[in-house]
């Protein structure tokens, strides 16, 4: 049982954390002990040592979810429901520890932690409520020779592939609404962060989950790990969110046995800020939609494209807030932001942005590497940026606002448009037939229209191009674990 005090220390939340495997109800040990370090990304030191699960482990973990599919497809929704709202209780009286324990393992402030905390806890709230709205239908045939029943049915054992980035709420996001359509789960969190992912078992146990209905398999070589998984016959779903190179790959991997896929992949978010725009509320967008999470975040605003009457009001704006941040280890009140997740991050934010600066852009704030412990890297801001910069065709995953001008309409969709990806967009207008139009035209599955801030458990989450698959969220995210069944029963007789 996780513990209820709201005073935890650093090591007294990491003593009541599972390390182990969870498969079939039961924590066990990796074979001949073998475990990977999780390390603090704010001091570079070691949290702990987390069972390195292998291919085999993970098919045992699979086996787990087969055996327990028709019993947990079984359970009322009713059940199923309570269960995740219990789940959401406790989730929310223990705000404090899963916030610290995000803290430790991922280097976000303990105010990023905490939203997070309840952010996670929506997701379990809200498919609790969909667990017992799960539908079909009823009509007569077109002729009236028949009646046509339509059912819906959980899509069976599912593998559910989490990010490091945010810990709990993407477990939460898919674990959440597998459970409330009746599948059962095998999950794979991210190696830099699999010690909130156990903690959140913990706690659907305690809530009444049953044995098998999700099982952990934290491992140190995804591939190894997924590719058998993939090609077993048993597995049904796959749920993945991360990198759209190896969105690819499992697209191909799931092709072979036409596996039901979700899909939430990279993305690259245009920034636009029109000459009307509320420039109060578009640079409060924008610290929200760069900054939020570090600029660690798949919807993170990764290109500004700022209207040429208004731009260097706007860039002046941005830095002297962006200048008003402290750098910290995230459980320091006191602190803004806290550190990127490794060395090999914070290296390739340093790189694009020197990259940029030598190739001819202006270097506004920010940029330089501090010194000591932990991976940590300044908000940057850069402005009069080649067209054809790096930093505007690749994901940043930093706290980085790189800023290129615009004059018209036109060219302002041209360039939002003009990626493979479509996660999301943000657009700062006062003109409501402007706004109308580009959120009409801009190519992604969600917009931020004059808001800097779009995730919300009640609507559907997810991108098109190669930003994805699916929809996580909203009403529709049950339907990604939901398959229909057609029965045609004669009437004529």
């Amino acid at each position: 049982m996780l513990p209820e005090s709201s005073s935890e220390s650093p090591s007294s939340v990491l003593d009541w954390v599972r390390t182990d495997l969870f498969i079939g109800g039961r924590w066990i040990p990796a074979p001949n002990g073998a475990t990977f370090a999780v390390e603090n990304p704010a001091t570079g030191e070691t949290l702990a040592h987390v069972a390195d699960a292998t291919a085999q482990l993970g098919l045992d973990a699979l086996e787990a979810a087969t055996l327990a599919q028709p019993q947990w497809a079984a359970v009322p929704p009713r059940r199923r429901a309570e269960i995740l709202r219990r789940a959401h209780d406790l989730l929310l009286e223990r705000t404090e520890q899963f916030a610290l324990l995000i803290t430790l393992e991922m280097g976000k402030s303990l105010a990023e932690s905490r939203s997070e905390v309840a952010y996670a806890a929506g997701y379990l709230r809200w498919f609790a409520e969909e667990a017992v709205r799960i539908d079909g239908g009823w009509k007569v045939s077109e002729d009236g020779s028949a009646r046509v029943l339509v059912m819906r049915q959980p899509v069976g054992p599912c593998l559910l592939i989490t990010p490091w980035n945010a810990p709990l709420a993407m477990p939460a996001r898919k674990i959440a609404p597998a459970l409330a359509a009746g599948c059962t789960s095998v999950v794979k969190p991210a190696p830099q962060t699999p010690l909130t992912t156990n903690a959140l078992v913990s706690l659907l146990v305690e809530a009444g989950l049953p044995d098998g209905a999700v099982n952990v398999v934290p491992t140190s070589h995804a591939s190894a790990l997924s590719e058998p998984l993939m090609a077993d016959r048993r597995l049904r779903k796959v749920s993945f969110t991360g990198s759209t190179p190896v969105g690819r790959l499992l697209l191909a991997q799931a092709a072979q046995n036409v596996l039901r896929t979700s899909m939430e992949l990279g993305g690259n978010a245009p920034f636009v800020v029109c000459a009307d725009a509320d420039l109060d509320a578009a640079v409060a967008g924008a610290m929200t939609a760069k900054l939020r999470n570090i600029g660690e975040a798949c919807i993170a605003a990764n290109r500004f494209y700022v209207h040429a009457e208004v731009a260097e009001e706007f860039a002046e704006r941005l830095v002297e807030r962006m200048s008003t941040l402290s750098l910290g280890v995230g459980t320091d009140p006191s602190t803004d932001l806290g550190p990127l997740i490794d060395d090999r991050q914070r290296r390739r934010v340093a790189d694009l942005v020197e990259e940029t600066v030598a190739g001819g852009a202006r270097l506004r704030a920010g940029g330089a590497v501090p010194e000591g412990p932990g991976y940590f890297y300044p908000p940057t801001v850069i402005t009069d940026v080649p067209a054809d910069a790096r930093i505007i065709r690749e994901e940043i995953f930093g706290p980085v606002a790189a800023i290129q001008t615009f004059t018209t309409e036109a060219e302002a969709l041209h360039a939002a448009n003009d990626t493979e990806f479509g996660l999301v967009s943000y657009v700062y207008t006062q003109d409501l037939g402007r706004a109308l139009r580009m959120v009409e035209q801009i190519e992604t599955g969600m917009v931020g229209l004059n808001r800097g801030y779009v995730s919300d458990p009640s609507a559907p989450f997810g991108g098109v191009k190669q930003s994805g698959i699916g929809r996580e969220g909203g009403s529709s995210g049950i339907d990604e674990y939901l398959e229909e069944k057609y029965v045609a029963i004669d009437t004529t007789r």
